[in-house]
């Protein structure tokens, strides 16, 4: 038979036990409660929104479409990759396999830093400097660029991460058979990679298409399509919709910030969802030779 002591420290253990699962369970609800509420309403007052209308026509005032905004979010996407992944891969290779002197470190420091500045601070430094200093007014340009500079860090981070994951076997099987490090960073390392880079693109388009401070600094807001300007022409996009329309005292002005709530929601679903199609079809690198 169990000593009593025994028993007595088995009971306390499983109360601890239930109580650490009973905070768990609580912390869970007091977190996953208001998303819940969120989601259920934005997709309940988005999808009642929903019409043809809503992708053929644009904004006229406070009612109408929001074919300019969706074409104006899709662009100014768009344009931030054009500029972000370039950049960030090339750092993120450059950190991996070149960065352990004191320049690789400060590019990473200041990379950990950028990552980390407030997007409305960033999209007031766009405001002085490109729309107002470069006298780029509210633009395509001024947009994207301050975009891809929010979201260079994380797929540069994604790079690195995903290069240092590549088994240093294979790298020294290339060298051995001869090859130049350029023609095992590209022939070898990178296909091993491909799927971390992908990945940190989607997550950038993820983060891209939810903002809001920084385009109302830079990319202004229009009503009409764009018409192909890179410069001295604003443009629509899904966030401005619903920051601005939820304020104003009209149904036609809630419907489409919820509509446009909706469609940003169903767009980042979009990228979660290729994000796990690629983390499920990569296969995984792991090994003894891992550095």
């Amino acid at each position: 038979m169990p000593h009593p002591l025994k028993l007595s420290r088995i009971a306390r253990r499983k109360a601890l036990s239930g109580l650490g699962w009973a905070l768990a369970a609580v912390s869970f609800v007091l977190v996953a409660a208001p998303l819940l509420d969120i989601l259920y309403t934005v997709v309940r007052k988005g999808l009642s929104a929903l019409s043809f209308t809503l992708f053929t026509q644009v904004t006229n005032g406070i009612s109408g479409g929001l074919l300019n905004a969706i074409t104006g979010t899709l662009v100014l996407v768009f344009g931030a990759l054009v500029f972000a992944a370039p950049v960030g891969i090339l750092a993120g290779i450059y950190l991996s396999e070149f960065g352990r002197g004191r320049f690789g470190r400060a590019v990473r420091f200041l990379d950990d830093v950028l990552a980390g500045v407030p997007s409305i601070v960033l999209g007031y430094f766009s405001y002085v400097t490109l729309v107002i200093g470069m006298g780029w007014q509210f633009s395509v340009l001024a947009g994207s660029l301050t975009l891809a500079i929010m979201v260079v860090p994380y797929v540069a981070r994604f790079t690195e991460i995903s290069f240092l994951q590549v088994p240093n076997g294979l790298r020294e099987a290339g060298y051995a058979l001869g090859f130049r490090e350029l023609t095992v960073i590209t022939r070898i390392a990178l296909p091993l990679a491909l799927p971390g880079i992908l990945t940190g693109v989607l997550f950038a388009i993820a983060i891209a298409l939810g903002e809001t401070a920084p385009l109302i600094y830079t990319a202004g807001w229009s009503n009409f399509l764009w018409n192909g300007k890179l410069i001295h022409e604003p443009i629509g996009y899904l966030t401005y919709v619903i920051w601005s329309f939820i304020n104003q005292p009209y149904r036609s002005a809630h419907a489409l910030a919820f509509a446009a709530a909706f469609l940003v929601i169903f767009m980042v679903l979009l990228v979660n969802v290729g994000l796990s199609v690629i983390l499920r079809r990569a296969r995984p690198l792991g090994g003894p030779g891992q550095r």
